[in-house]
């Protein structure tokens, strides 16, 4: 959906992408690598079918997966 803006499950067009908040610290699906919650926090952007309700999860930035493969990989 990120990438073709078109739902793969019902072929929709009405998608929309619901980003991060970066002023709530906690909220989101937000993946953390490092205790401390405001520096390691990697912000999990979520795009949304409005006409099925289908939702995939997405790291947006390069550097952020290689932070995420160096904490967890």
């Amino acid at each position: 959906m990120k990438n073709e803006r078109k739902c793969p499950k019902c072929a929709s067009q009405n998608v929309v992408r619901v980003p991060d908040n970066c002023y709530r610290h906690a909220s989101g699906n937000n993946i953390y690598t490092t205790t401390v919650t405001l520096i390691g926090k990697i912000p999990v952007i979520r795009y949304v079918c409005c006409d099925c309700g289908y939702v995939e999860n997405w790291v947006e930035h390069k550097n952020e997966l290689e932070k995420i493969k160096r904490t967890f990989g």
